[in-house]
């Protein structure tokens, strides 16, 4: 979207807003603490993000930049960890145990050590 100012490198940042107000592009940062994408089968966590809005020719689109995370659907990663330590299971049989437990981490542990 914006690739076509990449090659304007070293102008300076002020210069380069005036530019994309001419050109009317409005980019807004937006303070967050996180951002969390809801997918089918699980989500994606980005925590401490950089947010920026950009409105241009009156569609709106987001630019997110930050260490991310997935989850599982109803099972978060540190259990699934967990029960991959204590057990020495592979990520999908623990995934699979807490499923079948909903999401009950002694249970898991206990179902993957008999």
């Amino acid at each position: 979207m914006l690739g076509g100012l990449g090659g304007l490198g070293g102008m300076n940042p002020g210069k380069m807003k005036a530019m994309m107000k001419q050109l009317g592009i409005n980019q807004e940062e937006i303070e967050a603490d996180r951002v969390i994408i809801e997918k089918s089968e699980g989500r994606i966590i980005i925590d401490k993000p950089n947010v920026q809005k950009v409105t241009m020719q009156g569609q709106v689109s987001w630019q997110i930049t930050g260490e991310s995370r997935e989850e599982e659907i109803g099972i978060k990663e540190s259990d699934v960890l967990l029960v991959m330590e204590k057990t020495g299971k592979s990520k999908e049989k623990a995934i699979k145990a807490l499923q079948e437990t909903n999401g009950d981490i002694a249970e898991a542990i206990i179902k993957l050590s008999e």
